[in-house]
């Protein structure tokens, strides 16, 4: 077989070219005041976790950093924390935290330098909660990386929104995090100076073209495809230190491979809750599918695949992980939390899915990326199936392309939605151009919605995508003809809505004028995220008490089929298979079990629960 491009490669030569050239470089004439970077925050269950960055501190200067925040008009210390290297990060955790009003807060050090912010109040009270989804910050100039990010900053901060996610990429600087690290922060730290922000770093953050974390194994190349990282030990932690200790304390938080940490974590705020993953980190590599496939890789394995008559699902090997047991576990238990939650969301690197087929330069088709969460397929399935349980939408980053898809399993649309949002500059375009137009897709929808399978034979079905222009593409110019762009999410959780906004660089997205790309805004119900066709149903619950927590577990093995924060007090569960279910109903301290109920197709059986 013909030797294929190695498409991280091809990234990682990028890079190197551009570090040659050497944009990334520290402010000129750092003063004593100047030493506080910027700061990242989290608030979950009554807990502040906060992680200051810091310039480079020099001479004599101490290492040690306090917290305070403003009581009656004067500055009261919370906390101090050493200030840690490399990296120069300082983390504050306070327990006990009052998450029902603001807090003016500042980092302090030697009495010189100071950073203030808001630590905002819990917003569970708002009907509308508002995430800002955005990924892949380059800063090179062949990116579009040099140009200002203000419009941006002055769209989100003009915005407020409750939460903000950056899906990983945030430095693409291969051998030198720190320095760019600190530039994204002085890009956009007027964003979350005042607003909660969650951050997972993903391959280009930790040096490398691609990502199969394999536990944490040693990686034989910066191209990965062995499985595992190839930067030292200490080089990810302080990637990991700087970009997500800020987050909730991990689900697990055992070490893994080596002495690597692990982030996976949920995060509760605004009534919304979050499972923060690290969907890379435990991946398979490549070296026993190209050992199971010799005939297809004679020469070892690669990272994609552009023959048309090759059968991935000769890839799809047993023993080959996607997330992981132990992320798989934490899903399950998050899955059933609903403690001061409505609506549930998954946060991710990538989609669980392949949903572009073209990428670079346009001059081939890709049939398969090993680099998507398309493969393992065994891998993908499981997370979708624990996922669904929740009714829990996705949202993730890394592909480049802004895209809406309803996932499938077993069918068309039985698990959830995702929303893959745009590059903040995207130099490594990527588009979703199939040569034949989607099954059942929308009357008068593009002829690239609606139903496919991926590269590696997996369903879903794609209700928007923001392609770059073609057939010629801008190579400068405004970032917008080159597909850049945010997203937003709305969660309207009086109704139990979600909506998806995709929005390109350069435009004000609070004026009436400024249109998204194509195919958005998209608004899905909270129940469409596990839709169930042809199935059984379980007696009508009306409850006493609205919007309580229905859980429904397998009579026989006690597996969670679904649980739902219902909306209202008349709700009637569904199940794909016949047999017997339990249900639980209500909070945890009025719970009520109800054991072996049968699932028939037409089930019109009422039962009242009282609660307390």
């Amino acid at each position: 077989m013909k030797k294929l491009v190695c498409i991280g490669c091809l990234m990682v030569l990028k890079m190197g070219q551009a570090q040659d050239e050497s944009i990334i470089r520290l402010p000129e004439n750092i003063q004593a005041e100047d030493r506080i970077a910027f700061a990242l925050y989290t608030v979950h269950e009554n807990t502040l976790k906060l992680t200051a960055q810091f310039n480079p501190i020099k001479n004599v200067e101490p290492f040690l950093a306090s917290l305070e925040i403003e009581v009656e008009g004067k500055w009261v210390e919370q906390g101090q924390s050493e200030i840690v290297y490399p990296g120069y990060t300082a983390p504050f955790k306070i327990e006990n935290w009052d998450d029902t009003k603001d807090f003016k807060y500042r980092v302090a050090h030697n009495n010189t330098a100071f950073y203030e912010g808001i630590i905002r109040k819990n917003p569970i009270g708002k009907d509308e909660f508002v995430l800002a989804a955005l990924t892949c910050n380059s800063m090179y100039p062949e990116h579009g990386g040099d140009l200002p990010k203000t419009d941006i900053v002055d769209n989100l901060v003009r915005l407020q929104p409750d939460l903000v996610f950056f899906s990983g990429d945030q430095v693409y600087e291969h051998s030198e995090h720190y320095l760019a690290w600190l530039k994204f922060g002085r890009d956009f730290r007027e964003i979350f100076r005042n607003i909660p922000c969650v951050i997972i770093p993903d391959d280009h953050d930790i040096g490398q073209g691609n990502l199969w974390g394999q536990g944490g194994k040693k990686a034989d190349a910066r191209r990965g495809i062995s499985g595992g990282y190839y930067m030292p030990v200490e080089y990810l932690k302080e990637v990991e230190r700087a970009q997500t200790s800020h987050l909730p304390d991990p689900y697990d938080p055992r070490p893994i491979e080596r002495g690597l940490g692990v982030y996976y974590t949920d995060l509760k705020w605004g009534g919304v809750s979050f499972a923060i993953l690290e969907d890379r980190k435990f991946k398979s590599g490549l070296l026993e599918v190209a050992k199971a496939n010799p005939d297809i890789f004679p020469e070892g394995p690669y990272e994609a695949i552009f023959d048309p008559t090759v059968d991935t699902k000769r890839f799809d090997i047993p023993g080959v992980t996607l997330l992981g047991e132990r992320q798989l576990k934490f899903l399950e238990d998050w899955t059933t939390d609903w403690e001061n939650a409505e609506i549930k969301t998954v946060l991710s690197q990538t989609v669980l899915g392949m949903i572009d087929n073209y990428t670079g330069k346009y001059d081939k088709e890709i049939f398969a990326d090993f680099d998507s969460n398309a493969w393992p397929q065994t891998g993908r399935n499981k997370a979708l199936k624990v996922i669904r349980k929740s009714f829990s939408p996705m949202v993730s980053g890394d592909t480049h392309l802004g895209t809406v898809a309803h996932l499938g399993v077993d069918e068309f649309n039985d698990a959830g939605y995702n929303f893959t949002t745009p590059a903040i500059a995207n130099y490594w375009l990527r588009w979703w151009h199939p040569k034949l137009k989607g099954k059942n897709k929308e009357k008068n929808a593009p002829y690239y919605t609606g139903e496919f399978l991926d590269g590696f034979q997996n369903k879903m079905t794609v209700l928007a995508a923001a392609n770059p222009t073609l057939p010629e593409i801008e190579e400068g110019g405004k970032l917008s003809t080159r597909a850049a762009g945010f997203g937003i999410v709305r969660y309207n959780k009086p109704k139990r809505t979600i909506t998806f906004e995709c929005w390109p660089r350069n435009v004000d997205i609070h004026d009436s004028n400024s249109k998204q790309y194509t195919g958005w805004p998209i608004t899905i119900a909270q129940t469409d995220n596990f839709q169930i066709e042809n199935g059984y149903q379980l007696p009508t619950l009306k409850l006493s008490l609205e919007d309580q927590v229905v859980t429904v577990r397998d009579s026989k093995t006690k597996e969670v089929i679904s649980s739902l924060r219902i909306n209202g007090n008349i709700y009637q569960p569904q199940v794909r298979a016949e047999g017997n279910y339990d249900l639980e109903i209500g909070e945890e301290a009025s719970k009520q079990i109800f054991q072996e109920f049968e699932a028939i197709k037409r089930n019109r059986k009422i039962i009242n629960v009282q609660l307390k």
